[in-house]
Formats: C-alpha cells, structure tokens, sequence
C-alpha cells in the first residue's frame, strides 16, 4: 500500500503506464480484504488494477509464492511491462539467512541483489520505515494473521531467529548484506564469463551450448559456469547438479543424458549439449 501510495503521487506523464496488479492466495479473510483494498485505493488513483485469485488453497509458503509470481509475470507479459514489488531491506536478511541454511552458492546468497527485470525501489529500506511512514501518512492496509504464523519458516525467522541473533551481535543484518553485495557482484562477473560460451536458446526452450567453447575449463571453473548457462534457460541448478554437470562435460560420451533434479536433463551431442527439461516431465514454472 505504501507502494502504491508512492506510485499515486508521480507526475501524470510517469502514472499513465502504471497498472496495479494484486493477488488473493484465498487464505482467509485478510487476503480477501487486502486484494479489496488494493483495488479501491487503485480505482480512487485512476490506475487500472487487475485482480488474481488462488484457483487451489495452498498451506506452504512456496505454493503462495510460486502462484502470485506466475500471476504477476502473466499480467506483466500481457502489459510487456516489469513487475515492480515492495521489498524492503528487512526481506534481503531473511531471504540471505534462509539461502545460507539451504547451502545456497554464491548465486543464491546474491538474493534479492541479483541482477533482475524486477524493480524493487524500497530495497534499501527497512520494513520499520515504510510502517512508520503508513502511520504518518495514514496509509491504509491489512495486516495478514498468517504473517506471525510460527509454522511458517520466514516467520520464525522474521519473529524469533534473526531477533535472538541480532541481540547477541548487532552486526549480523549488515554482515548478511554485506555477503550478498559480495555475492551479486560475483554473480555478474560469472555471467560476463558464460557470456563468452557459444550457447543459445532453441525454440523449444532448450540451451544449445558449443562443446568446443567448454574445452579447456577444469572441474572446479564448470561447477561455477554451469548454473550461470543454466539460468539462461530459466533454470536453477543445485550444488549436486552443478558437479555432476562439471563431470559430464568432461567425461560424458556422445549420445549420452543425465538427469538432474528438477526435472532438468543435459544431453550430449556429437558437437553440442542441451540442456532441458526432460521429455517425460511436465513443464515447470520457475517463479
């Protein structure tokens, strides 16, 4: 709300390309009264806001995500426009600390810095100044029981983990950015790297990738550019992945595939590979 409390005050040259979209996980009454809300402060701004619901009630975090981003994505592609959020500073700890327990790589400890065609202008703010700001402003908004959920692992995160943490060493948030600035800036040069592989996208959203241009790269260089290849097909690959991926091309025989999680295989051709999502699999959204 905050947001789009912003977005109401641009010049009328900067509102006129502007559409408000808003998504109703169908979890209870808050969802339904905030996906309300957006749209009548939409409707009062003169921005059009388009309106998405939950066909299925998840219960895990990941569900609720991974069916607002596709929502979000369609309305973006259909406006061929970006999808601007309100993250805010609070949500790159948390998403920084969750990776690192997952035994995310650089890539994933990059997070929200990673170069992207989403626009996050409050990410450099704390969640506590944007508050502050609804209060002063008397910004309106509904706040989602689900929000100090304890089953949720964000939330044990947000209420409980990082407060404990954060009271013993008080450095810990800017350690975490600290380390995904670090991240991000690794991430860019490894793309800069894969830039220079002769790789490109079939019709069929595979990645066709030159043999030739991954001769000379030892085990340990592979295991660093092949999730960079692979994000250029829209997919993520794992630590397990990415050394068994750094093997195959250096010991795979022509004819040959491994499958990797995901539902993601690599194939070896005569003077190429692919990388795709296997034959057998249904295609997956990545969010």
């Amino acid at each position: 709300m905050v947001l789009l409390t912003a977005a109401s005050r641009l010049s009328a040259r900067a509102r006129r390309n502007i559409v408000v979209a808003t998504f109703d996980h169908g979890t209870g009454s808050a969802a339904g009264r905030a996906a309300a809300l957006v749209a009548r402060s939409a409707a009062r701004s003169g921005f059009l806001c388009v309106t998405g619901r939950a066909s299925t009630i998840g219960t895990r975090e990941e569900e609720w995500r991974r069916g607002r981003w596709q929502f979000l994505e369609q309305v973006a592609s259909k406006r061929r426009a970006n999808v601007v959020t309100a993250h805010t500073l609070d949500d790159q700890v948390e998403t920084v600390f969750m990776r690192i327990m997952r035994d995310a790589g650089p890539r994933g400890l990059a997070a929200l810095y990673a170069d992207s065609e989403v626009v996050r202008p409050f990410l450099e703010i704390s969640r506590a100044t944007l508050a502050s700001y609804a209060e002063l402003h008397r910004v309106a908004f509904v706040q989602d029981p689900s929000n100090y959920d304890r089953k949720h692992l964000r939330n044990r995160i947000r209420l409980d983990i990082l407060p404990s943490i954060v009271e013993r060493n008080p450095e810990f948030p800017e350690e975490l950015l600290s380390l995904a600035r670090e991240s991000a800036t690794w991430r860019r040069s490894l793309e800069d790297l894969a830039g220079g592989v002769d790789a490109e996208a079939e019709p069929d959203g595979a990645l066709r990738i030159s043999r030739s241009s991954l001769e000379g790269y030892d085990a340990d260089s592979l295991r660093v550019l092949w999730p960079a290849l692979a994000a250029r097909a829209s997919v993520v690959m794992d630590r397990r992945g990415t050394h068994r991926a750094a093997e195959f091309t250096i010991r795979g025989a022509t004819g040959g595939a491994i499958q990797l999680s995901g539902g993601v295989e690599i194939v070896m051709r005569r003077d190429h590979m692919l990388l795709r999502r296997w034959r057998s699999a249904p295609t997956e959204l990545q969010a």
